[in-house]
């Protein structure tokens, strides 16, 4: 077999159980097709750079369920007598948008039923604390929106939360601590929040120079993106210095590659509509720079704080704004 026909077969192993059971499962076919929207000379190396790097950050059923099974037992967060600290529980169910929280929900409980013996609906009594459970933060803005609302509508006078996520993006867990702490001050509660996660994702503008998103330390020589990052900016993009953490890329060669060929593909697609919302940026939904950046994916969705060339499109389409072939088809919120 090629060097291509190998690393087509493998990224499709690497995500074979994305949205498993609502759509087909991905075939190297299915990842050809996606990658030949990209000029020939960069299929190969972006399929070896996204090979790597989807090893690092495409979390499968299993992996997360394996997760949740040791955070179960963990006597860091649940005590010497984890299943009675379980029994007591009371699992928040206060999510406004999307179906994450259900969907994990659904996996603690299948988790919990083998380490205990417990359903979620058996637990939750009085004085024990309070979980709320999601799949990955990346702004914060859902579960500053969720847990906020709780404190002030909600939550009793005093209480204890326990904020679990697999993996947190740091600037998004600056963010949330900021507003639940003043969702608590506001609220007259005593409620002490603590926060689980199995990984750490640095994102934040300080320390972009180890950032672990796609932050592009060199603009490429594309008309299109120079024309996008000529628009006014609020929040300016400002490139990162290479030779920093590198964490899920492979190397800086092969960050800088991913980084340019998603961008060029992301100013391409939100030029396919007339007018897209400034939010709407070339490497995932962000109101900052050039996009989110983040390439985690988990066995349920793919984030639109992801590249939009990633996600975007729909494989029926032949003309307009969703004529792009999504190599993760998203499920959205309606």
């Amino acid at each position: 077999m090629s060097e291509r026909s190998n690393l087509l077969e493998s990224i499709a192993k690497t995500i074979n159980d994305y949205r498993a059971g609502e759509i087909e499962a991905p075939t190297p076919e299915h990842v050809d097709r996606w990658v030949t929207q990209f000029p020939k000379d960069v299929q190969v190396p972006l399929l070896r750079e996204l090979d790597h790097v989807f090893k690092e950050t495409y979390l499968t059923r299993e992996w997360i369920s394996d997760w949740l099974g040791k955070l179960v037992t963990s006597k860091e967060l649940a005590g010497e007598n984890p299943c009675a600290f379980w029994a007591k529980a009371h699992f928040l169910r206060i999510q406004q948008n999307g179906h994450s929280q259900e969907e994990m929900l659904e996996l603690f409980d299948e988790t919990l039923k083998k380490q205990c013996g417990l359903t979620l609906d058996e637990c939750g009594k009085t004085g024990g604390d309070y979980i709320y459970i999601d799949d990955v933060m990346f702004s914060g803005s859902r579960v500053g929106n969720d847990v906020a609302e709780w404190i002030k509508d909600d939550a009793p006078k005093i209480a204890t939360v326990h904020v679990v996520v697999v993996a947190i993006h740091a600037l998004g867990e600056y963010f949330v601590k900021k507003r639940l702490n003043e969702a608590t001050a506001a609220s007259e509660k005593k409620v002490t929040i603590h926060y689980w996660r199995a990984i750490n994702i640095e994102n934040r503008k300080a320390h972009k120079d180890d950032s672990e998103v796609l932050w592009p330390a060199v603009i490429p020589d594309d008309p299109n993106v120079g024309d996008y990052l000529a628009q006014p900016q609020k929040f300016p993009f400002e490139p990162r210095q290479a030779g920093g953490k590198l964490g899920p890329f492979s190397s800086e060669k092969g960050r800088q590659l991913l980084e340019s060929e998603l961008l060029i593909a992301g100013v391409g697609i939100r030029g396919l509509s007339q007018n897209p919302k400034s939010i709407l940026r070339p490497l995932g939904f962000s109101p900052f720079g050039l996009g989110f950046g983040s390439m985690i994916v988990t066995f349920r969705n793919c984030p639109n704080n992801c590249p939009l060339a990633l996600w975007w499109g729909d494989p029926e389409a032949t003309s307009g704004p969703f004529h792009w072939y999504p190599l993760f088809p998203r499920k959205t919120y309606e």
